[in-house]
C-alpha cells in the first residue's frame, strides 16, 4: 500500500483546507477535531492542522480501514443454522 501524500503547499491546514481536501462538511471535521483523534491547535475559534499530522492520520485510518475490512467475513447461507420453527435458514 501506497503511502498517501497530501498535496497542499501550506504547513498548517485550516478546516476550510481539510473540508476540500477530503470533501467532507465542517461538521465532520471539527467532529473529528473535538474528539483529539485528529492533532491540532486551536487559536480562538479557528482550528489548525499541521499538514504532517493530517497526512499520518489519513495514513493511519486507510491502515486500520483495511486491517478492519480484511478481518470481515462473508458467510454462505450454507453456513446459517437452520431454524426447523422457521422452516428456513437464519
Amino acid at each position: 500500500m501506497d503511502r498517501i501524500h497530501v498535496d497542499i503547499e501550506k504547513p498548517w491546514l485550516t478546516v476550510a483546507d481539510i473540508c476540500e481536501y477530503m470533501d467532507v462538511s465542517t461538521f465532520v471535521v471539527t467532529s473529528v477535531l473535538r474528539t483529539g483523534e485528529l492533532p491540532a491547535v486551536k487559536f480562538g475559534r479557528e482550528w489548525r492542522v499541521s499538514r504532517d499530522d493530517f497526512e499520518d492520520w489519513i495514513n493511519q485510518q486507510r491502515a486500520a480501514s483495511e486491517v478492519h475490512s480484511s478481518q470481515f467475513t462473508v458467510h454462505s447461507r450454507q453456513s446459517l443454522p437452520h431454524d426447523p420453527s422457521q422452516g428456513q435458514k437464519l
